[in-house]
């Protein structure tokens, strides 16, 4: 298997940001994650016109990954920016909602997250930079 490149996560992630479904504020996000298997898993931000069923790219992403039995990662490259962009998009950070999925199922000290504008123009952080005190399954003793 081809090894997955910070580059290639962010193409992925463009590629999702193009099914996203939001027609209420124009904001589309597209996610791509990594689990430690090599697999990527896909997502985009799916509005509803009643607003809080609307879900996240990441939490797509990683719902699609969860389903399909995978719960071991390493990174998600997330792009984000207005459906017009031209160009690069925003360096938009996951929400905390999102952020606290990621605390569910991964190691906040390993788990890195690409936020992009291209996939030359990049930065990464971990979960734990992210969210530092971060409230996971190790705080219910598990």
């Amino acid at each position: 298997m081809e090894k997955v490149t910070v580059q290639m996560l962010i193409e992925r992630a463009l590629e999702a940001r193009t099914y996203s479904y939001s027609p209420y504020s124009g904001f589309q996000v597209g996610a791509a994650l990594l689990a430690r298997d090599g697999q990527v898993f896909t997502g985009c931000n799916i509005e509803n016109a009643g607003y809080t069923p609307t879900n996240c790219g990441e939490r797509t992403a990683f719902f699609k990954a969860v389903s399909e039995g995978v719960r071991d990662f390493a990174a998600i490259a997330v792009v984000a920016g207005p459906a017009d962009t031209k160009g690069d998009l925003l360096m938009g950070a996951p929400c905390g909602v999102c952020l606290q999925v990621m605390m569910e199922f991964c190691d906040p000290e390993t788990f890195q997250i690409i936020i992009a504008a291209s996939p030359e123009k990049y930065e990464i952080f971990t979960l734990k930079e992210m969210l530092p005190r971060g409230f996971g399954p190790k705080d219910l003793g598990r």
